[in-house]
């Protein structure tokens, strides 16, 4: 006579299902993060202000190394392997090549639009900002880049295929964006657009979460820290005072050049370039939803 399934190999099946994975995953490291940030911003708020910033950057790398800890550790539990996507080995070369191209694209936006007379630069803007900048940028990367491209876009693509993949998790990465402040139906679109599809497109291309953790730093910090615009609707003071006017369209008004056929454009360029490498390295997975786990 048969046995009856025991109860830990039903929670073993149920565990190995890609939507459940994808769910419990998603829930623990958004708390985690959601956690993190409240935690962070309490922390900031009831010391001097001359300990503000310290404070900030250290609670962005306290985030950072319990999101990436959590991580692993959740890959381990729930999938029974390594996180390779976050190997300690290629850390620093992906993060660098992340943090340089991600710097090189924003620049290349505002090379844009000083070409067409929408940003005048007025100076320096001094270095209070930047602690400011770099504390945001860094929680920001690490752990949107964990939750919707190591989660998110690597579980669905999985299953789903790279296409389906890119499509459902930028368009999820552009909705999270919407109650930003000066945010708009437009702003939303172009996030997912940029950020959404160069990002899961990064780590499709590398098959590392260093790589879109870089890249999502160096857009960041540059956008804000160094030429102190509207990042996602949050205000920054850069290091470089520079002043944008014109049509919105051009501007992106107050969500910031994100929300600029500009930065669009840019950012589209940079995906049509991973596409074609990752299509190049034969890394585009098609999808295999229907069949057995």
């Amino acid at each position: 006579m048969d046995r009856m399934p025991s109860q830990d190999s039903k929670l073993a099946r149920i565990s190995r299902s890609m939507p459940i994975r994808l769910v419990v995953m998603f829930v623990a490291l958004a708390a985690l993060d959601l956690a993190c940030q409240i935690l962070g911003g309490f922390a900031v708020h009831r010391v001097p202000p001359l300990a503000q910033t310290a404070t900030g950057l250290g609670a962005a790398l306290l985030l950072s190394v319990l999101m990436i800890a959590a991580y692993r550790w959740l890959v381990h539990t729930l999938e029974k392997r390594a996180a390779d996507e976050l190997s300690s080995a290629e850390a620093a070369r992906r993060l660098v090549q992340g943090v340089v191209v991600g710097a090189a694209l924003f620049v290349a936006v505002y090379g844009v639009l000083f070409a067409l007379g929408a940003v005048t630069f007025q100076g320096s803007g001094g270095l209070s900002g930047l602690g400011v900048a770099l504390a945001i940028a860094v929680s920001s990367a690490v752990g949107e880049e964990i939750v919707f491209r190591g989660v998110v876009f690597r579980l669905l693509e999985g299953r789903l295929g790279t296409t389906l993949a890119l499509i459902l998790s930028a368009g999820a990465f552009g909705l999270i964006h919407a109650g930003n402040d000066g945010a708009t139906w437009v702003s939303t679109l172009a996030i997912a657009l940029e950020s959404g599809v160069l990002l899961a497109l990064a780590y499709a291309a590398s098959r590392s979460l260093w790589l879109p953790i870089g890249l999502h730093f160096g857009w960041n910090f540059t956008e804000g820290g160094i030429f102190g615009a509207a990042v996602s609707g949050g205000k920054y003071t850069g290091l470089i005072s520079a002043h944008l006017s014109g049509a919105r369209a051009i501007t992106g008004g107050a969500f910031g050049p994100e929300a600029s056929v500009v930065a669009l454009a840019v950012a589209l360029s940079g995906s049509a370039f991973l596409a074609w490498h990752t299509m190049r390295k034969r890394a585009w997975r098609r999808s295999i939803w229907g069949t057995s786990s």
